[in-house]
């Protein structure tokens, strides 16, 4: 097995080079030749940052084929097309043995790449060798670049149904990045009634009306459209999708009193809210990180079944050489782009 290539973050806006591992995998190990690697919002800020994330967790939404097995490892065979996920509930764990299954330690440290398995590096890579358990087979339906967006879809099928709302919600989704565009396109599955999509870049709001959402308007003439549409009582369900922290409380003042506010966004700095507002109208407040096993099973089977269009998100694929200049572009708030994959194994192209 002839080494490979990685690109790591080294401080802020510093990315370095490194070789990786021509080894064999060890017991209950599997190696993943890297077929397309997709760019995250977490990634942006760990770029910027220089500090935040784990290294597994730079280049964590990635496809590829099996190119090694490891001793012990069933189920999985060399050629087979897998997706970057995490395992099953441990079953030993604290939360499992408390019967807290769905939020098992095992898992939680997987999706954060802190586990004592987690590979040195992400996926922005030729190749990466992870635990058997991180990895689960792709469905024959499914191209490579559906494959590659499994993972955010995954994000937020788990996110819908932990919100489980009830059948025709008035829903509301801050944000039309993929995270919004697969949240929005999960709830209409899940039953959502009518739906208002808020975004600030038009080429995004164009993509959302190519999926076929109806209301999607700019932060401006939210307030206005949605007063419209439910007789100045507010939205049944807030999914804020956006992450900014400013956006917090505004966000829960969009929800009807006993109403629904899902977090998807993840703020990088602490937010104002206002507790005795969130009190006075009974909200629920839902946070949602990450994802369980069956999650991944789920969102493969709505993007196979033709329930959510994953491959309309993506807008560009890039070479590994590129990938400092796109999150650049990416950061600058600037970028047409909605989602991108690295392709570490060709050349740049647009």
């Amino acid at each position: 097995m002839s080494a490979g290539r990685y690109l790591a973050v080294a401080g802020p806006r510093e990315l370095r080079a490194g070789e990786v591992s021509a080894t064999e995998p060890g017991p209950g190990r599997v190696t993943v030749d890297i077929t397309y690697t997709g760019i995250c919002g977490t990634d942006v800020h760990g770029y910027t940052d220089g500090h935040m994330l784990p290294p597994a967790v730079f280049g964590h939404e990635w496809t590829g084929s099996v190119s090694a097995v490891g001793a012990g490892v069933d189920g999985l065979r060399v050629g087979q097309r897998v997706v970057g996920a995490v395992g099953p509930a441990c079953g030993r764990c604290r939360q499992c043995v408390a019967g807290h299954a769905r939020h098992c330690d095992t898992v939680f440290a997987e999706a954060n790449g802190v586990d004592a398995d987690a590979p040195p590096h992400g996926a922005f890579a030729t190749r990466v060798q992870v635990t058997a358990r991180r990895v689960v087979p792709v469905p024959e339906g499914l191209s490579a670049v559906e494959a590659a967006l499994v993972e955010p879809a995954t994000v937020t099928f788990h996110a819908v149904r932990r919100v489980a709302a009830e059948y025709g919600s008035t829903t509301l989704v801050q944000g039309a990045g993929p995270i919004g565009l697969l949240t929005a396109q999960h709830a209409r599955n899940a039953g959502a009634g009518p739906m208002i999509i808020s975004e600030p870049s038009a080429a995004r709001r164009t993509l959302a009306g190519k999926l076929g959402f109806a209301h999607v308007v700019e932060p401006a003439d939210l307030p206005a459209a949605l007063n419209e549409l439910t007789a100045g009582m507010g939205a049944d369900v807030v999914y804020e999708c956006s992450g900014v922290p400013s956006l917090l409380q505004p966000s829960a003042e969009l929800v009807r009193r006993g109403g629904t506010l899902a977090l998807l966004g993840y703020p990088l700095e602490n937010s104002s809210v206002s507790y005795g507002d969130w009190q006075s109208r009974e909200l629920t407040v839902i946070g949602s990180l990450a994802y369980q096993h069956e999650d991944f099973v789920g969102a493969m089977h709505a993007i196979a079944a033709r329930r959510i269009d994953v491959a309309a998100l993506h807008t560009g694929t890039f070479g590994l050489s590129s990938l400092k200049d796109v999150l650049d572009e990416l950061d600058s708030g600037r970028s047409e782009h909605t989602k991108v994959l690295i392709d570490p194994n060709q050349p740049d192209r647009a």
